[in-house]
């Protein structure tokens, strides 16, 4: 039995990464109606606006979905722990802040608890104040990053090796590779967000889905190093204007109305690479179609299954030379 999936009530141990502002009722459906967990981001949008695609992701799916909440980005945290509350969401996911405050609330309503951590010591932090799974991320994933920059492939075996909770690996997967790679590095399932851009039913701008499908693996950049503010996205214009930027010497101010949600909604749904960016992370380099939600899971699931026999076919051959 897999943990992750006993606890938060899904068929595949995958889940969808927050999207921010460019999350979407149809493909969080379709992620949960598939056997994964859908996510929807909330970005900096306004409770009213969160509510909204609530209740449309409701009429696409009954089964279970989270919230993402990062705390250090909305202004609108109280009011959207409210509503998490309010609609019985099952599962949310605390990120970018201190998640602390926030487990016993959420616990008092049955609500599951994930939260995303960079290191050792946070994660270990994450278990003490309550956190139910913890999704380790590497330096890899997409937008907004840790500035510690660990890899996954580092990461995830430290920190399951110091929690006794159930760990979900973020950060360059894509694929039924990386979720056995996943498995065998000590977690207990995957959270995915660019691979899910590339599919039929997200909603993104073609110029968005091209840029992954004719990446060659080293389509991304790293800004806001110079400003403390690690985010990966794809290389577009946009992107070389932020560097150029970053060079001549550039506020955390104006960083961060750079990087704001306006300019990523303009990238991702508008496909305006000239005013708008891109988050993408290196698992870019392994997406070569745009299926549907459905056959990427089960397809995951397949040839996941398929490494680990393999892997125990070569172990054998090993032991036994």
């Amino acid at each position: 039995m897999n943990p992750v999936c006993d606890l938060i009530n899904i068929k595949y141990p995958i889940v969808q990464g927050g999207m921010g502002n460019i999350s979407n009722a149809p493909l969080t459906a379709a992620v949960s109606n598939t056997g994964g967990l859908g996510t929807l981001g909330c970005g900096t949008m306004t409770p009213e606006e969160v509510e909204l695609k609530i209740l449309e992701t409701k009429k696409l799916t009954d089964q279970p979905f989270a919230i993402n909440i990062a705390l250090g980005v909305t202004p609108h945290v109280k009011e959207l722990v409210k509503l998490v509350i309010d609609h019985d969401i099952p599962v949310v996911s605390l990120s970018a802040g201190n998640p602390a405050p926030f487990i016993p609330v959420f616990h008092e309503h049955g609500i599951k608890v994930m939260t995303l951590v960079a290191s050792v010591k946070h994660a270990k932090k994450a278990e003490e104040a309550g956190a139910d799974i913890l999704v380790a991320e590497g330096y890899e994933a997409a937008g907004i990053n840790s500035n510690l920059e660990l890899t996954t492939f580092t990461l995830v075996p430290q920190i399951a090796e110091n929690v006794s909770v159930p760990v979900i690996a973020a950060g360059g997967i894509g694929d039924g590779k990386g979720l056995s790679a996943a498995l065998m590095l000590g977690a207990n399932g995957v959270q995915m967000g660019t691979r899910l851009i590339a599919t039929q039913e997200a909603p993104f701008h073609i110029h968005y889905k091209q840029k992954l499908l004719d990446d060659n693996g080293t389509g991304t950049v790293i800004v806001g190093r110079s400003v403390g503010q690690v985010r990966r996205i794809l290389k577009t214009p946009y992107a070389e204007r932020l560097h150029d930027l970053e060079r001549v010497g550039m506020s955390q101010d104006d960083y961060r109305t750079l990087t704001s949600e306006d300019h990523h909604c303009k990238g991702a749904l508008e496909g305006d690479l000239e005013n708008g960016f891109l988050n993408g992370g290196q698992v870019c380099g392994l997406i070569q179609d745009v299926p549907t939600v459905q056959q990427l899971l089960t397809g995951m699931m397949n040839e996941a299954t398929q490494q680990v026999a393999k892997a125990k076919e070569l172990l054998n051959i090993n032991l036994t030379s």
